[in-house]
């Protein structure tokens, strides 16, 4: 008893010492956040003084800046991918998954090969594109995209598991004369370790990207955080 006790004891010592290294920079940012430019580069590990206190940099990101308009528009352009991708993606891959017909293979690789050539090498093209179609500085625009960029991925992994999905299942299902789409609704809640995956290795490169929304969306009104974070910085850095 006293060993597991010991063994707990130093595991949840270990867990707290990695929890405060992880936070460190955290901390060191907002701490100095509320000094002055100069005394930050006296002396970056220090608190804050009466004589380094300064809310200037919170003056300059709230009177000159829109940063609540750009973390909405990256929470439009994000949620609007995930919700897109989800649907059609997870409809795609139970069609590949469910139904056998000629070409089923070849369509399956069609649409993997979107995970090994980067959209960004068509850019130029996707600019016509977005263009034609009216939608240059929308976010709209944006999450066609980035929707298009997530569904190889998703469809590729949907397609995998819900493959492994009992067919009984599936067939007790239509014996008791549910339709294909309350099939599918009952099959969607059976892989959601999969889909959780899939929707967080596709949420984090839309809400970092910097280069699509540079060239598709750099007005103010639809700038992503990122993007206005990266304009921010390049504005107000020797300031």
């Amino acid at each position: 008893n006293w060993n597991a006790i010991g063994q707990s004891v130093l595991v949840h010592v270990i867990l707290l010492i990695y929890t405060l290294i992880a936070l460190f920079p955290v901390i060191l940012v907002v701490m100095n956040s509320f000094k002055t430019r100069q005394a930050i580069f006296r002396n970056p590990y220090a608190l804050p003084t009466p004589e380094t206190f300064s809310l200037a940099g919170y003056e300059t990101v709230l009177f000159r800046a829109n940063f609540p308009l750009y973390f909405t528009n990256s929470l439009i352009v994000t949620g609007g991918t995930l919700l897109a991708i989800f649907f059609f993606g997870s409809m795609a891959a139970w069609a590949l998954s469910e139904y056998k017909f000629k070409g089923n293979t070849l369509l399956g690789l069609y649409m993997a090969i979107g995970i090994m050539i980067p959209i960004r090498l068509g850019t130029v093209e996707l600019l016509r594109l977005v263009s034609s179609l009216g939608l240059l500085n929308s976010l709209p625009g944006l999450i066609l995209v980035y929707t298009a960029q997530g569904l190889p991925l998703t469809i590729f992994v949907m397609t995998q598991f819900m493959r492994d999905v009992p067919r009984d299942l599936k067939d007790a299902a239509r014996v008791d004369g549910a339709s294909e789409y309350r099939i599918y609704w009952m099959v969607v809640p059976l892989v959601r370790p999969a889909l959780a995956t899939v929707m967080v290795f596709t949420m984090i490169p839309v809400w970092n990207d910097l280069w699509f929304p540079l060239i598709l969306a750099p007005a103010e009104s639809v700038k992503t955080l990122t993007l206005g974070a990266q304009v921010f910085m390049g504005q107000f850095l020797n300031d």
